[in-house]
């Protein structure tokens, strides 16, 4: 098969970046850990250490939480794990594994979001994702890339939230965390079905499809619009929720 050499890269380029990420969130934790005193991380999170080992330990382990989301600078191995079969996209890229690193900013944020390091880390690298994710989305042919750069921006959008340590972007957060869940397995097995049935991923060559799977093109329409913020579906709400956390800042966020 003349894809598996390409499949085994991508492969080892995800393994090596995240495995990478993750070693130098191991000696973040233990810099942290040290520093307070405990490995608890509600003991940490309920009285943060201060000081310069903690500063380069949140800073390594932010390291660790952008590779495994997949953030700019580290964002590239996630359109190569493409090559793994669709439902496996559809759990890993949509619900689980991508999300390993929002969950533990989401989980620190309200202890180090005022550190200087942590804004422009999480703020920067999220801020990045989220427009480059747009911008290279926009100009793919292979629908599974169109929607790996568009997770890549989905993602930076929930670091932006998350990082920002409020309340009210953190449940703006929370509620974009799940809605992204919900319409992007649907848009991945949406594509899967077209992959199966057609043998090519190629927006140049696929039309209309629509008229002939129409129960299929109304789930992809529902979930599409979900992600674009239309109303009244769950991506439009948690989106109106994200402009309000921005535009109405409140007190810290207490996960």
């Amino acid at each position: 098969n003349d894809e598996m050499p390409s499949a085994r890269s991508a492969a080892l380029h995800a393994l090596l970046v995240t495995g990478g990420g993750g070693l130098a969130m191991l000696g973040g934790l233990v810099l942290i850990g040290q520093a307070a005193d405990t490995y608890s991380l509600s003991e940490i999170v309920a009285a943060p250490p201060t000081g310069t080992t903690v500063s380069v330990g949140v800073g390594l382990v932010l390291v660790g939480a952008l590779t495994k989301s997949a953030q700019v600078p580290f964002h590239a191995w996630l359109p190569g794990a493409m090559a793994a079969p669709t439902p496996i996209s559809a759990y890993l890229h949509s619900a689980t594994m991508v999300k390993a690193g929002v969950f533990l900013v989401a989980r620190f944020s309200p202890a180090f979001a005022t550190l200087g390091v942590w804004r422009w880390m999480v703020l920067g690298a999220g801020t990045a994702s989220l427009l480059l994710g747009g911008y290279r989305a926009l100009r793919q042919h292979d629908i599974k890339l169109v929607l790996a750069y568009g997770t890549i921006s989905q993602l930076g959008l929930l670091m932006v939230l998350f990082g920002a340590g409020t309340e009210e972007t953190a449940l703006a957060g929370c509620a974009l965390l799940l809605a992204h869940a919900v319409f992007k397995a649907s848009l991945f097995l949406t594509v899967g079905i077209v992959d199966h049935q057609t043998h090519t991923r190629d927006l140049r060559v696929l039309s209309g499809l629509g008229r002939r799977w129409p129960v299929v093109a109304g789930a992809a329409a529902l979930a599409a619009a979900s992600m674009a913020g239309i109303p009244p579906l769950f991506g439009f709400i948690a989106k109106e929720y994200a402009l309000k956390g921005y535009l109405e800042p409140e007190a810290p966020a207490q996960l």
